[in-house]
């Protein structure tokens, strides 16, 4: 089991991170992570990575085919 330390920062407490979770995790500065309270429990886990248009578009096959009026079909779920 890793130890952390904590310390004060205006009204809160912050928690310090273990290098080798970090390095792990590929996290850094700004990542984002996701925190699990479960009574005296406290579970930190990685957050996934949102990823920008620009790479979403530029991984997008150029010979991609299209479904006939797929701009104009109505939204089912909370695609919006």
């Amino acid at each position: 089991m890793l130890n952390a330390s904590l310390r004060r920062s205006g009204g809160s407490l912050i928690m310090t991170i273990p290098p080798s979770y970090v390095e792990q995790n590929h996290l850094d500065a700004g990542s984002r992570v996701f925190v699990e309270i479960n009574g005296a429990e406290l579970k930190v886990k990685p957050g996934r990575q949102r990823r920008q248009l620009s790479e979403l578009l530029a991984a997008t096959p150029e010979n991609l085919v299209r479904v006939a009026d797929w701009d104009e079909m109505p939204a089912l779920g909370a695609e919006l």
